[in-house]
């Protein structure tokens, strides 16, 4: 009975007449009704599967925040929870943090920083509370102009825009600014192009009141979907898995809040969930947490990032063909894939099922209940409603650079079994033409086993059924359509990163060059730093870079950079370097990385040009290495 709360009442949706809770435009993007059937059809075979289960789990409870609550956890998570916290060792780090904001990014934290201030002031707090501008009055170079604290946060949102301008002139590591460099084809940004340089929410806040942004009000409107494209970066594309897990960790921070930042211009809520601790199995296959699984599953085969059993079913669905007709519309026999569910729990890790025995629909049923059967989604409790509220955003473009921001939030094991899950789904559709399975019919499918999900209630549901059922496909149809680009880390998060760094790293620098000032004598001092200022890389004239490659024959080399070098060139230089003594490693097997400087560590991609890069990051080592798994 529970496992129904999220359900919709399917008969009385289908007698639903055309545009009373159903509006065929904007983001809905003309999904027939036959695909809608696909949705509805697909809750029965779903609820069907937890009548025969006998299902008596216990319900994920979403708590309802205490005021402030919200905004406090949402600080910590974007790393600025010692702004409150009694102990401020690591203010100056958060203070690093905050002067490379953007302007609707500070406005973002602004607006938490308040809230939580009023909550506190309430509840009598004994924290010394500080105060929102005092926050935002950071010591800088005058050239570096943070923001003017007089300067209301609203009216810095919208305008100053030529503050902006002038704030980030002559930075290498510019965000925000309204006017950048064209990509490198020289042409301006078209409606496809996904601008990855200007935050997001920047972008938001310069075209809200100029006429572009009011033509695409409800998804856009278009009947078709639009095929984004990223224009070519000439310092290089940064994936997810390509940054070192201390720039990840902040990357992520930023994220929240320019997610948030573009939510708030945009006038949209974006509310974090938080589920209440509810007890979980901590063996088995199904029902079981990401985290549990994969640390049972690095006991069989060390290093795996996805589980095993979701491996293996798709797997066992691909091995029989993808050209099935209504692959993952058929659900398989439900006595069956139940019997299958017990015999997998208690056979799997033994090696001892047969999945000669397993048809392809009931894999492909399995495979589904597996998702549903998490005791969180696969998206989340924190941001399900915020992937479920993508398709009430402006414009199709807004909605594909908050999905963007949502993937890079995700926990790292949820985000690599998606990843997974959206490569499969489009291998499916691949054989569209004899599988009969379009991106709207697999979206439809979809959508409910990742949407729904038993323990949020009916108020997030059944407020309307087709906008519901059409809005979370729309969304499912995106993420399949979009995914390589989904997984691309915007430029403008790396840049803010790289500033971050190259700010740290300056303040430590004066905190040692202090040190040494009272411990040694002004001669020795001297002669210490005449020793720092002597290059690492004396024998390395200008315009040349030493790279290492401690896994190939030849380990060492120098590099004349020229416009048109790329990292490719530089690793299929060294692969044509080949000796005996040393293991042969293909070119698809070793990258080149762009260490230290103002990046902890970085994987480049094949089409890095090498000098723009090396002007970006003049103080970066040069490694040729295997890729971590």
């Amino acid at each position: 009975r529970r496992s129904g709360q999220y359900t919709m009442n399917h008969d009385n949706s289908k007698k639903t007449p055309d545009g009373a809770s159903f509006d065929r435009s904007g983001s809905q993007d003309s999904l027939d009704e036959l695909s809608l059937d696909d949705y509805f059809k697909e809750i029965e075979n779903i609820h069907e599967t937890r009548r025969n289960n006998h299902e008596e789990r216990e319900a994920l409870v979403v708590k309802e925040p205490d005021e402030g609550e919200l905004e406090e956890e949402w600080l910590k998570e974007a790393g600025l929870s010692n702004l409150f916290a009694e102990s401020t060792g690591d203010s100056q780090e958060s203070m690093v943090f905050l002067s490379t904001l953007t302007r609707t990014q500070k406005a973002a934290v602004e607006k938490r920083v308040e809230t939580v201030t009023q909550t506190l002031r309430k509840k009598n707090k004994h924290h010394q509370i500080p105060d929102v501008r005092d926050i935002f009055r950071l010591q800088s170079d005058p050239k570096e102009k943070v923001c003017d604290e007089n300067e209301p946060s609203a009216v810095r949102t919208t305008e100053n825009r030529s503050g902006t301008q002038d704030e980030t002139k002559g930075s290498k590591f510019s965000v925000g600014t309204n006017e950048q460099k064209t990509p490198p084809q020289d042409m301006p940004f078209s409606e496809t192009d996904l601008n990855l340089e200007i935050p997001f929410a920047e972008q938001a806040a310069n075209t809200k009141d100029s006429s572009v942004g009011k033509m695409c009000k409800g998804g856009g409107g278009d009947t078709l979907p639009l095929n984004f494209r990223l224009p070519k970066d000439k310092t290089g594309t940064t994936k997810i898995g390509d940054l070192a897990p201390q720039d990840m960790k902040k990357v992520c921070s930023l994220a929240l809040i320019e997610l948030t930042a573009l939510y708030d211009v945009l006038g949209t809520e974006f509310k974090q969930q938080k589920a209440a601790k509810i007890k979980t199995k901590d063996s088995g296959l199904f029902g079981v947490p990401l985290s549990v699984l994969l640390e049972q599953d690095q006991k069989k085969v060390p290093g795996t990032k996805i589980p095993l059993i979701f491996q293996k079913l798709i797997s066992q669905i691909e091995e029989a063909t993808l050209e099935t007709e209504g692959l993952l519309r058929i659900p398989g026999v439900a006595t069956r894939v139940k019997t299958l569910c017990q015999e997998l729990e208690a056979k799997f890790y033994e090696g001892t099922f047969n999945w000669e025995n397993v048809k392809q629909h009931d894999a492909a049923s399995l495979l589904k209940f597996f998702i549903r059967e998490l005791p969180q989604p696969l998206l989340t409790v924190e941001y399900l409603k915020a992937f479920q509220d993508v398709q009430n955003l402006p414009t199709k473009k807004q909605q594909l650079q908050a999905l963007n921001l949502l993937v890079i939030l995700l926990p790292e094991a949820n985000r690599d079994t998606l990843k997974v899950l959206l490569e499969f789904l489009q291998r499916v559709i691949d054989h569209r033409d004899k599988n009969k399975m379009t991106l709207n019919n697999v979206a439809m499918v979809m959508a409910p086993n990742l949407f729904t999900f038993h323990g949020f209630g009916s108020k997030t549901i059944e407020q309307s059924e087709f906008v519901m059922a059409a809005g979370t496909a729309n969304v499912m149809r995106f993420m399949i359509q979009h995914q390589k680009l989904l997984w691309t880390i915007p430029k403008f998060l790396v840049n803010q990163v790289r500033k971050q760094n190259a700010e740290s790293q300056k303040k430590e620098k004066k905190d040692k060059a202090m040190k040494k000032l009272l411990k040694k004598m002004a001669y020795d001092r001297e002669k210490h730093e005449k020793q720092d200022k002597v290059p690492n890389d004396a024998d390395v004239p200008q315009g040349v870079i030493r790279v290492q490659a401690p896994h190939l024959s030849k380990v060492s080399m120098a590099i004349q950079l020229t416009e048109e070098l790329k990292a490719s060139d530089i690793v299929a230089r060294f692969l044509s370097q080949k000796s005996g003594n040393v293991q042969t490693l293909k070119k698809e097997e070793v990258f080149l990385y762009e260490i230290g400087g103002n990046i902890g560590e970085r994987c480049l991609d094949d089409d890095t040009y090498m000098k723009d890069l090396y002007q970006l990051n003049p103080n970066a080592e040069w490694v040729i290495k295997p890729k971590q798994s």
